[in-house]
């Protein structure tokens, strides 16, 4: 298991601190550069449409975004 990384992001310009553990992180890098984003940009997106934890949240979006890939095959 990878460890847990804390990093700092600004969301709502607001600097907080976020625990995923590296592959997260890497995906979440990932999605982004797809989408012509930065991670920053793509946390803001899901901090205002989430419900509960931000770290959470992202892990669900890693999670739907690698779902929609394995059905696209």
């Amino acid at each position: 298991m990878s460890p847990v990384r804390k990093r700092s992001v600004i969301v709502a310009g607001h600097k907080t601190s976020v625990s995923l553990e590296e592959p997260f992180w890497e995906e979440l890098a990932a999605i982004a550069a797809a989408r012509g984003q930065s991670v920053s940009g793509l946390i803001g997106e899901i901090d205002r449409a989430r419900n509960g934890n931000l770290s959470s949240a992202l892990r669900l979006i890693v999670l739907d975004d690698l779902r929609r890939r394995v059905k696209s095959l």
